[in-house]
């Protein structure tokens, strides 16, 4: 018989992470218990709570681990990019490949802006995608100033479309079922979207 494995208490809770995020894939995050999620990871319930003092710091976890990969994710897409405009693309395309792994991230997501209480959670949500917004943005006014957007173009407006179109996607994903609706869809999304802020090319 092999020797047991002892995991550090760090390298445990990153299991849990990984635990509940493999989870909101198939289920409805809200509804997901400590119970599934310790029957997911092979523990005891106690067991999961020497590592987490509740419920609500596990989702603090997941929400924390969801922010590092998903800023750092495009911080890596658009670093060897030729053109600001080009780096949004590889951004926009990043965010995609991140979904297609992660299915249920946007749910969870979604989910806890829609909480009732304002849970720490919740705030980290809210961080994310200010953060995120900021990164459109400065993007977009790059690429204006570099002369690939219109002169005339609202820098907000156009950061408001560009993450709606990525939550249309993954709003026709879900009433469709299929998760890979996202992937398929996101080049002619893209394509529209850079129609409308584009510099209109000479013909």
């Amino acid at each position: 018989m092999p020797p047991k494995t002892h995991l550090t208490a760090e390298q445990r809770r990153e299991k849990t992470v990984e635990a509940v995020v493999d989870l909101c894939s198939v289920e409805d995050p809200a509804s997901i218990t400590t119970t599934e999620i310790a029957k997911r990871m092979k523990v005891t319930q106690g067991a999961l709570f020497r590592h987490f003092v509740s419920k609500d710091a596990i989702w603090e976890s997941v929400i924390g681990w969801v922010a590092k990969q998903i800023m750092k994710r495009l911080e890596h897409a658009k670093k060897d990019a030729a053109t600001p405009l080009e780096a949004l693309k590889a951004m926009f395309f990043a965010h995609i490949e991140f979904i297609r792994e992660h299915p249920g991230i946007p749910r969870l997501l979604l989910g806890q802006l829609q909480h009732s209480r304002l849970t720490p959670a919740r705030l980290m949500v809210r961080k994310l995608l200010s953060e995120y917004r900021e990164n459109v943005e400065k993007q977009l006014v790059s690429a204006q100033l570099n002369g690939e957007l219109r002169k005339d173009l609202n820098i907000e407006i156009a950061a408001t479309q560009y993450i709606g179109m990525i939550q249309g996607l993954v709003i026709q994903s879900l009433l469709t079922g299929d998760m890979q609706y996202v992937v398929h869809q996101a080049p002619g999304a893209f394509e529209v979207f850079c129609q409308g802020i584009c510099v209109p090319s000479v013909e």
